[in-house]
């Protein structure tokens, strides 16, 4: 029944994950399907290979920032 809700209506996508301060996991909040902002700053499906990048971005993206935080 959610799935034919979003076939009608449209995904409803909600911030699931902020992995950089542009870019970010989001999920529907009727159907749970998880999508992912790309390079051009469109949304794709969260792939398994995606989800690997995202958490390195999001790694790397936590270290600078807590070393920049500790110098400053």
């Amino acid at each position: 029944m959610k799935k034919l809700f979003c076939t009608i209506f449209g995904h409803h996508y909600s911030v699931s994950k902020r992995v950089t301060s542009h870019i970010k996991e989001y999920k529907c909040i009727h159907c749970q399907k998880q999508v992912t902002t790309d390079v051009s700053g469109n949304l794709s499906t969260l792939t398994p290979e995606l989800e690997d990048i995202n958490n390195a971005l999001e790694k790397i993206y936590q270290q600078r920032h807590h070393n920049a935080q500790q110098v400053a």
